[in-house]
C-alpha cells in the first residue's frame, strides 16, 4: 500500500482493515485518495481509502454494493451529487436545502447524507483569514454546485447579505434562496458596486483555472480594496491570475485548497469519530498538486 502522508502509521491491509472510497465519473483525478489516505496513515486507523469509477445511473447499484461489502463511508462526487441525495435514508439538514450530497456515513444500516462543502468552505475561511461570515457582507460570482454550498452555508452562519452574480438569472435566484431572507441576486453590469461594498468576496466559477499571469478573470480586481478578504475556490493552479492581481493590491486573497481540504476533514471525523489531521492532509495534497501539470 502507498502511503499519501510523510509518515504511515496504519497497520498492514488485512482482513480487519475498513475500506472507505469516493464515487464519481470520472474519478481517476479525484485527490480524496490522496486527503484520507493521507488522514488514516497519520491516526494509524486501520482504514484505507480508494476511488471507484461509476457511471452515470449507477449509483443505486453502487450503493447495493456499499451496503453488501460493508464500506464504512463513501464521498461522492460528480454526476452522483443530487442523485445520492435522492437515495439516501437520512439527510443533514444542509444537505436536504441543497439537494446535493457529497458524503455518506451508515449507521444502523441506514445512509445519512450530508453535504460537507459549505462547512469546509466556512472551516478553510477561519483558517485562512481567522474570520466567520457573521454579521459580514458577501458577494459570492457563480452559481453552480460549490457556489450554491457557499450560499446555504453563509446564509446559515449569520451573514447579514449575500449577493450572487451571474449571467443566468434564474441559477443566480435559485442560488440566493438558499441564503433566506438575506439572500439576493446581482445582475452582472451592477457586480461591481456589490463588490466594493461587500467584506467578502467569493469567486466560485472556473474562470482562472487555465493559470498564466494573463490568464482570465472573474472580476476586475480593481472593483475591490483594501480591507476586504477575497477567496477564490479554484485550487488548481494554486495561484490564479485574479489571486495574483488582488495581492499586488495589498488585498487579503487565498485559494480555494482550503475548502478543499476541510470537506475531506470533515468526512474524515464522520466516518472515524476521530478529529482529523488537517496538516498531514494539506502536505499530501499540496505534493500532489505540485507534481500536476495545469492545463
Amino acid at each position: 500500500m502507498t502511503s499519501t502522508s510523510p509518515e504511515d502509521l496504519r497497520p498492514p491491509i488485512s482482513g480487519s482493515t475498513r475500506l472507505a472510497a469516493v464515487v464519481g465519473s470520472p474519478v481517476r483525478h479525484s485527490l480524496s485518495p490522496t486527503l484520507l489516505n493521507a488522514a488514516f496513515g497519520a491516526t494509524g486507523l486501520d482504514w484505507t481509502f480508494t476511488a471507484f469509477e461509476v457511471a452515470e445511473g449507477d449509483l443505486p447499484r453502487a450503493l447495493d454494493g456499499m451496503r453488501a461489502l460493508g464500506i464504512v463511508g463513501l464521498s461522492v462526487t460528480m454526476p452522483h451529487k443530487a442523485v445520492a441525495a435522492g437515495l439516501a435514508d437520512d439527510l443533514t439538514e444542509a444537505a436536504a436545502r441543497l439537494g446535493a450530497v457529497n458524503c455518506l456515513v451508515p449507521v444502523d444500516g441506514r445512509l445519512t447524507g450530508h453535504n460537507t462543502d459549505g462547512g469546509g468552505f466556512l472551516d478553510g475561511l477561519a483558517h485562512d483569514a481567522g474570520i466567520s461570515v457573521e454579521g459580514r457582507t458577501v458577494v459570492v460570482i457563480g452559481a453552480g454546485g460549490a457556489a450554491r454550498a457557499v450560499v446555504e452555508a453563509c446564509g446559515a452562519a449569520g451573514a447579514v447579505d449575500i449577493a450572487v452574480v451571474n449571467r443566468t438569472s434564474d441559477r443566480a435566484g435559485s442560488a440566493a434562496e438558499l441564503a433566506g431572507a438575506v439572500g439576493r441576486v446581482v445582475v452582472p453590469d451592477r457586480a461591481a458596486t456589490a463588490i466594493a461594498e461587500a467584506d467578502l468576496v467569493v469567486n466560485a466559477t472556473p474562470v482562472g483555472m487555465s493559470g498564466g499571469p494573463d490568464g482570465d478573470m472573474p472580476v476586475d480586481p480593481q472593483d475591490l480594496r483594501v480591507g476586504q478578504v477575497a477567496i477564490d475556490l479554484i485550487y488548481h493552479p494554486l495561484e490564479t491570475p485574479w489571486l495574483v492581481a488582488l495581492r499586488r493590491q495589498g488585498i487579503e486573497a487565498h485559494g480555494g485548497l482550503s475548502m478543499l481540504l476541510f470537506q475531506a476533514a470533515r468526512a474524515f471525523s464522520l466516518w472515524t469519530g476521530v478529529e482529523a489531521p488537517v496538516a498531514a492532509m494539506e502536505t499530501a495534497v499540496r505534493a500532489a498538486l505540485a507534481a500536476r501539470p495545469v492545463a
